[in-house]
C-alpha cells in the first residue's frame, strides 16, 4: 500500500525546487522533479536517488541502499537511499536531501553520445 500522504508531504516540501509528480511502481510510486525521477516510495519509505558523487554524504548519516530480494533469492540493489528520519518532519532537511536525489536523476538522465563508425 502507498502511503500517498508521504507523497503529498514530498510534493509540498519539494515544490520550491520544481513540481513533483509520481507514476505507480511495483506496489510503490516513482516521484519525478520537473520529469527527473529521484524518489521512491516502497516498504512504508522514502528512497532518494542516489549515485558515487553523493554516495559519501548517504553513508555519513548511514543511510542503507534500496535492496529488494527477488523470487529466486538473488538481492537486487538500486541506487536509491533511505531518507534519513529527519526529512519526514523537517522541510528543510527533505529539500537538503531531494536536491542531491535531483542532482543525482539530472546526471543519470544524461546519457553519453554513441560514437559514429
Amino acid at each position: 500500500m502507498i502511503d500517498w500522504g508521504l507523497a503529498d508531504w514530498v510534493a509540498e516540501a519539494v515544490e520550491p525546487l520544481g513540481r513533483v509528480t509520481r507514476k505507480r511502481l511495483f506496489g510503490g510510486a516513482a516521484l519525478y522533479c520537473d520529469g527527473i525521477a529521484f524518489a521512491i516510495l516502497a516498504f512504508d519509505a522514502l528512497w532518494l536517488k542516489a549515485d558515487a558523487e553523493t554516495d559519501a554524504e548517504w553513508d555519513a548519516v548511514g543511510a542503507p541502499r534500496f535492496t529488494v530480494e527477488r523470487d529466486d533469492g538473488k538481492v537486487q540493489s538500486m541506487n536509491y537511499r533511505r531518507a534519513p528520519d529527519e526529512t519526514y518532519d523537517d522541510a528543510d532537511e527533505l529539500r537538503r536531501w531531494a536536491r542531491l536525489a535531483i542532482e543525482a536523476g539530472q546526471r543519470a538522465a544524461v546519457k553519453p553520445k554513441r560514437r559514429s563508425k
